[in-house]
């Protein structure tokens, strides 16, 4: 039924999306030099990995200078990036993933190689499903860029708390990936990004059933 949800909702969401999405690409090849999209090797279900798509934010290049966004100001984000980013638009050409089978709209977010050589066995259990568009992890580090670029070593910090945390707020899903909690998550990933637009944010209480 999830498999059939997704097919469903990615092949809307691409079809609705087309119109605004030539005029991003116009307005990200006019802001700076380089392709529409960001492509980059994840490591999905199986520890199979994959390329997901992303409308591209940063500038050509960009992510040879680190793998993790250090906060909103972060040098390498282009102006209209920045915009991209805010509302999560740059996200929606995951869409594709979703259709091909690589994601699900709902599941924990697919990391780099990198990261996931850092799972410890138990953890590794993520891998069992189809990493996701969104989760509870999400919601919770809606502002995970502010909170790296506080650190002194974003990096560390993202390995040795963040990223476990990040774990442990999704094996919930992880064990019951029902179709009432693919709906409440989308739900709250929803109510968030309209809390970016002057709501009241209060996901970070959420639970799910």
């Amino acid at each position: 039924m999830i498999r059939l949800l997704d097919l469903t909702i990615s092949i809307l969401g691409m079809i609705l999306f087309l119109p605004a999405f030539l005029l991003f690409a116009a307005l990200i090849v006019a802001d700076s030099s380089g392709s529409v999209f960001y492509l980059q090797k994840r490591v999905g279900r199986g520890g199979q990995e994959f390329t997901l798509y992303k409308l591209r934010t940063m500038r050509s290049g960009a992510d040879k200078n680190g793998l993790l966004t250090i906060g909103a100001n972060d040098s390498r984000i282009t102006k209209f990036g920045l915009f991209l980013r805010r509302y999560k638009i740059d996200e929606v050409p995951q869409l594709i993933n979703v259709f091909k089978g690589d994601m699900s709209l709902v599941g924990p977010r697919p990391e780099v190689r990198r990261y996931v050589e850092h799972y410890t066995e138990d953890q590794k259990k993520i891998l069992l499903i189809r990493p996701g568009v969104t989760d509870m992890a999400s919601i919770f580090y809606k502002d995970e860029n502010d909170v790296l670029s506080l650190a002194s070593d974003p990096d560390s910090l993202y390995i040795k708390e963040i990223l476990p945390h990040k774990i442990s707020l999704n094996q919930f899903y992880i064990e019951n990936p029902s179709v009432r909690n693919y709906f409440y998550i989308i739900y709250l990933t929803l109510r968030k990004l309209l809390s970016r637009s002057g709501g009241k944010d209060t996901s970070r209480g959420a639970t799910i059933h």
